[in-house]
């Protein structure tokens, strides 16, 4: 994943924190190089010691879930990884918030909030926000003390619109990573991020770095198997004993963290059209599909026409042990449909090229189906697509990763044309 230019020429430091430093690229406009440490802090650096490697692993560690991010269509700075310790991102300038999504209560939140037990779970997850300010122990702030703040960053006003998403962001990020980890028996049970604006594109945008430092990670679920930087937190006494402990979790962590961006299940649609003259509207739902991640494959039969050619494909697909969702395309009379439910166990899609003269009642071969048949009507092939998404996205968190990002994508395009609106009518 590295990058594989050798060098790069840096220019100024604009920051540098307890555990990295940001170097302007001045060949690069618009791009900074993220360089991390060997340190490891707890406690706003009350507690700080080196841990050889940690560089390295916290490096690979963010690269991958920003690209898992990204590959899913989450707006993040990360732009690609340079070196085993260092990234290039997008300047950004850093809003002075960490945003903190809870699965389960633990840590701080149960000495906050006396009487909740440990363990318990939320659902819709839990979402605080702390200032950072090293100073007073990064206090908890409501939303309100951050719009009263009325932050001002790379010529962004930070409003309402601008805390409605990154608090929405922070949800859809908890959500697709707790699903990622899922596939390695991990629970995420919570995680803090940060935001920043990027100088250029003037967009909020996920910054800074997702590492082991981001998280609590319960393997099977089971506190005491935790693989995160609490066990760094929780040492009693550093001693070189333990600093190896705390590097072989963070290890374990990032060999890990390189296969959630491995697709979890194989699978595939395939269209079944009735005649060549389906061939655009088909075509359509392959390309939907392909944006999802999923093969999709372009088949001609009629069922009237020759139905025992229709069930040989359908065999052909069904014994190979693939998952297979199955889009009937047929105009006029659909009986391709109901012929492929009536015979696999498999789903089956209708998706029927409406056309303007009959189109009204050519769909009912589509919709009147004889008892047992469970075949779904969808008329667009993008929701065509987006359906079979979903349906593999129960087993692919690759693929529900596209869905749940779109949901966001879909939320924040809405919430900004209002607020281009407003700004309109005002």
């Amino acid at each position: 994943m590295a990058s594989s230019s050798s060098e790069l020429k840096l220019g100024d430091k604009l920051n540098e924190g307890k555990t990295k430093q940001i170097f302007a690229l001045p060949d690069e406009p618009g791009h900074v190089l993220v360089q991390s440490k060997d340190q490891i802090t707890a406690g706003n650096a009350a507690r700080k010691d080196q841990m050889e490697g940690k560089a390295a692993i916290s490096n690979k560690t963010t690269s991958c879930v920003f690209t898992l991010l990204q590959q899913a269509g989450i707006k993040t700075a990360f732009v690609r990884q340079h070196s085993d310790t260092a990234f290039v991102a997008d300047h950004c300038e850093m809003i002075p918030i960490e945003w903190v999504c809870r699965r389960i209560a633990t840590g701080s939140f149960l000495k906050r909030n006396p009487g909740v037990k440990e363990g318990y779970r939320f659902s819709p997850v839990k979402m605080e926000m702390f200032f950072k300010d090293d100073a007073n122990n990064d206090p908890q702030w409501s939303e309100e003390q951050l719009l009263a703040a009325s932050f001002d960053l790379a010529g962004l006003h930070i409003g309402r619109c601008e805390v409605d998403i990154m608090n929405r962001s922070t949800v859809a990020i908890f959500e697709v990573l707790e699903k990622a980890w899922a596939t390695q028996n991990c629970t995420l049970v919570d995680m803090k991020i940060e935001f920043g604006v990027n100088v250029t594109t003037k967009e909020i945008v996920l910054a800074d770095v997702i590492d082991n430092d981001s998280w609590r990670l319960w393997p099977a679920g089971d506190r005491s198997q935790q693989k995160d930087k609490q066990v760094y937190r929780d040492l009693k006494e550093v001693t070189p004993e333990a600093m190896q402990m705390v590097k072989r979790n963070f290890e374990w962590v990032a060999e890990r963290v390189t296969l959630l961006l491995e697709s979890q299940v194989s699978g595939r649609v395939v269209v079944l059209m009735g005649s060549t003259s389906d061939m655009a509207h088909s075509e359509k739902i392959r390309k939907a599909c392909s944006s999802h991640g999923i093969p999709c494959f372009l088949r001609v039969t009629s069922a009237h026409k020759g139905p025992d050619e229709t069930l040989r494909i359908k065999a052909e697909y069904e014994g190979d042990d693939v998952p297979t969702v199955f889009v009937a395309v047929a105009g006029r009379s659909n009986g391709l449909g109901p012929v492929l439910s009536g015979n696999t166990a498999y789903p089956v899609v209708n998706c029927p090229p409406i056309t303007p003269d009959w189109g009204a009642q050519d769909v009912w071969s589509s919709l009147r189906m004889p008892s047992g048949l469970g075949c779904t009507t969808v008329l667009s092939p993008d929701a065509a697509a987006q359906f079979c998404a979903q349906i593999f996205g129960l087993k692919d968190h690759l693929i529900w990763a596209k869905l749940r990002a779109s949901m966001l994508n879909t939320w924040i395009s809405l919430k900004q044309a209002d607020q281009k609106l407003q700004a309109c009518s005002l």
